[in-house]
C-alpha cells in the first residue's frame, strides 16, 4: 500500500442534516475534495466529499454515507488521508510536510542538531520543530532559505544555519 498523507480532519457536525465541519490541510484548502475518496487513518472507512460552503475555520461538507447529525458527531476528530500517489508533484523548492518529518538536521559544519519532529505554521512562515540530539527538549527553526539553505530528501537530511542565539 502506498504511503498515506493526512489532508484534513473532521471538526464535528455542522447543522442537523449530516454535514460535517471539515478542516483542510491542503495548500489550496478547497482542493481537498479533488483527492476524494479519502480514508480514515486505519483505512477502515472511505468517504466521498462534497464541499457545500465555506465556514469559519474550514468548510461545511457532505461525506458519503453520513446522513444524520449523530453520524457526523461520531466522526469528530477523525483525520482524512489520501494515497501519496494522488498528490501532485512539487517544484524543486517545495516540500510536503510529511516529507520533512524525521529528517536529520545538521548545521553548516556537518554537526548533527537533531531530527524534525513536526512542521508548524501559526500564520506566517513554517517552523520546523526539531528534537535536539541526545536531549528531551525541542527548538523551533524558521523554515526559510536563510535558516534552511539545503533540504536533501534523498540523503534524508536538512542543512541548517540557525539564527544567532537560537541554540
Amino acid at each position: 500500500m502506498s504511503e498515506m498523507i493526512c489532508l484534513g480532519a473532521i471538526a464535528g457536525s455542522f447543522g442537523v442534516r449530516g454535514e460535517v465541519r471539515l478542516k483542510s490541510f491542503c495548500a489550496e484548502p478547497g482542493a481537498i475534495a479533488d483527492y476524494a475518496p479519502l480514508t480514515t487513518e486505519d483505512g477502515s472507512r472511505s468517504f466521498s466529499i462534497e464541499i457545500t460552503r465555506p465556514i469559519k475555520n474550514g468548510y461545511a461538507a457532505r461525506l458519503g454515507g453520513i446522513a444524520t447529525k449523530e453520524q457526523a458527531d461520531a466522526l469528530k476528530g477523525v483525520r482524512l488521508f489520501a494515497p501519496r500517489d494522488r498528490l501532485p508533484a512539487l517544484p524543486d523548492d517545495e516540500y510536503y510536510h510529511a516529507d520533512l518529518i524525521g529528517l536529520t538536521v545538521v548545521d553548516t559544519g556537518g554537526a548533527e542538531l537533531g531530527r524534525v519532529k513536526a512542521v508548524l505554521n501559526h500564520g506566517a512562515d513554517d517552523l520546523l520543530e526539531v528534537q535536539a540530539s541526545g536531549q528531551s527538549k525541542t527548538f523551533l527553526l524558521p523554515f526559510t532559505l536563510a535558516c534552511v539553505p539545503t533540504v536533501d530528501l534523498s540523503a534524508a537530511r536538512i542543512v541548517a544555519d540557525p539564527p544567532e542565539g537560537l541554540l
